[in-house]
Order: C-alpha cells, then structure tokens, then sequence
C-alpha cells in the first residue's frame, strides 16, 4: 500500500459494500489471471526480501504477502535492493516483510489494478485508481473470511519460491499453483463474505486503518480517533459494542499477532521485531506479548524451535508391528 493509503481516508466508496459491477470487475480480472496461466502466458513477477522487516525512509511492510494485478496503466515498485515493473495483465507478489514503496502511471488517463491482501483469518481484495499524480488509492475493498488462510499463503509462498528456483519444472509448477491461487481467489467475490463486511463506516475504517498502519508506533486510539473526525470515548465506545473487543485490545492483538509470526519465521532479533511490530519500547513489548501469549517472545521463539525439533525426531513411517524412524530407502539398495 502506498503512503496517500495510510494517512488518507478520502477514498471513494472505502467501507461500502461491493456493488454488482465491481464484484463483476474483480471476478473478471481474476478470471483473466486463471486463463493466462492454463494457458502459459500469465507473467508473474516477485522481488527478492532482503531488507525484510527494515524500516527504510520513503517504504512500508507488511507481515504477510501482498498481490498486485495489473489491469491498466502500469506500477513500478522500489525496494531496499531490487526494482519491479507491473504492466498491464501482469502479476506481482510482494513477500512479507518486504520494505517497498509504489508510484503509479497512468496510460492515457487510466490506472487500474487489484490487490489482494493476507491478514488474521481474512483477505482483503480491493480495487485501485489514481487518487493524485502517481499516487494510487482505495476505490472498493471487502474483506473475506478465510478459516483457511494457510492454504492460501502455503499458495502464494510456493509460487515466489519457484519463481526463483528458475529449474526445469518451475513453469509446471507454477502454471498448477497460480490455477489453484486465483481460482480461490474468484470463488471467494463470487460467493462473498457478509460477517466481515457488516463491520462498515467507522469500525470498519478503524480496522482497515489499525492492519495498515500496525508498524506505526503513533498508531492509537486517539490518532485512529483524529483520523476518523470523532472523539476517543466514542470510537471506543461504538468499536466494543460493535465488536465486543475493546479498540486497545484489538490494536495490541494485532501487533503480537504479527511479531508472533516474525518470531517464528525469521532470525530478526526481538528488538527489531518489537519496532517492526510497532512498539516504541522493547520491554513494554515483551510485557503486553507474554500477557497475550503466556511466554516472553525468547520463549515463545524457542518453543516453536522445539515443536519443530520434536516433530522431526517422530517416526517416518508406522508399520503395524514397529515404528520407522528411518526416511527410507531404495529397494535396489537393500
């Protein structure tokens, strides 16, 4: 998301429920993906991640995976060590954690694209035309449920890895995932999502604002206040009894939700991970995650390690007399 995104909230019709010509816009793009890719013509592209989870003057993250498709106009998109071009019919992904930042150009007047979002057990997919010069923002977004989020980013997370690979099976592989991937997807407008989207006008932008902006340590009830033209007792208020979780509660939840992730995905140390998270002071951060949690983050971090570990060390294969704990072996070699 670019910067005019998460400082403005003077996007068209952000909060409103898709009308029967965007769901249809959304599904044809995503069909468009669909038949490219059977096809072999569908051009994906993803930068590397390094600089992953660094805040870089100008850039902004996301914990999770980020899709752009390309309908007119074009995207270049800077980040710490690479450059990326999305031009019409094309794909971009953006891993999680990848500092970046977007300028948009306009083809005779004309920017489109679609981008699809990952949070908490939720898609976010919404279209984008040019706000100001080069600047893109939200026209229509709606969030869906997704019960099965992990499907989805195991997805998304096998398509850049083998988009990098560049072996002989990568085009295979990468034709049946982005299939799968956007297949998904188009189901997902076309049967829609009526328990998220309730949430609309100023709970809705709370939440769309707190999922942007989670990195941002200013990020509170009273600035989400300020941003939403209303007092801080009232959005409190209307955010629990909308809800039923009080706003500070959220804002927090969704913090630790996504250091939790880098904790268990990446080797960055808990201070760089308590910034990235949007927490100014490392040790209030680790207090407020062991609230949620029950563990400090070095605690929380070694117990996956654990987890993993112990999994590795379960048998390979259970027979009906005995356990193996071998992977196994050719016939020709026994």
């Amino acid at each position: 998301m670019t910067e005019s995104k998460r400082s403005e909230l003077g996007s068209r019709t952000l909060g409103n429920p898709l009308s029967r010509s965007d769901r249809i816009e959304m599904i044809e793009a995503l069909e468009s993906c669909i038949k490219a890719a059977e096809y072999g013509r569908l051009v994906i592209k993803a930068p590397s991640d390094e600089g992953k989870l660094q805040r870089r003057p100008g850039m902004h993250f996301h914990f999770k995976p980020e899709i752009f498709l390309q309908m007119s106009g074009w995207t270049e998109f800077e980040l710490p060590k690479d450059k990326m071009t999305l031009r019409p019919g094309e794909i971009g992904i953006l891993p999680p954690g990848a500092p970046h930042k977007e300028t948009i150009f306009s083809d005779k007047g004309d920017f489109r694209n679609l981008v699809i979002g990952f949070y908490s057990n939720a898609i976010s997919i919404h279209l984008a035309y040019e706000a100001q010069p080069q600047k893109p923002d939200i026209d229509v977004i709606e969030f869906y449920d997704a019960p099965n989020l992990d499907i989805f980013l195991t997805l998304v997370t096998s398509l850049v890895d083998n988009i990098h690979r560049n072996i002989a099976s990568s085009d295979r592989i990468i034709k049946g995932l982005a299939v799968a991937l956007f297949s998904m997807l188009k189901e997902l407008v076309e049967t829609g999502s009526d328990d998220i989207n309730k949430d609309i006008g100023k709970v809705f932008h709370a939440k769309w604002l707190i999922r942007e902006q989670i990195s941002n340590t200013e990020l509170n009830v009273k600035n989400l206040a300020e941003r939403l033209q209303c007092s801080p007792d009232y959005l409190s208020h209307l955010f629990h009894s909308q809800t039923g979780e009080k706003l500070i509660h959220y804002i927090q939840r969704i913090r630790i939700e996504g250091a939790a992730l880098a904790l268990e995905t990446t080797p960055l140390y808990v201070s760089e991970i308590s910034w990235s998270a949007g927490f100014a002071d490392a040790a209030y951060f680790a207090r407020v995650f062991k609230k949620f949690t029950g563990l400090s983050p070095q605690e929380y971090r070694a117990s996956k390690e654990k987890k993993r570990a112990r999994q590795e060390r379960r048998p390979k294969t259970i027979y009906y007399d005995r356990e193996d704990f071998s992977p196994g072996k050719s016939a020709r070699a026994s």
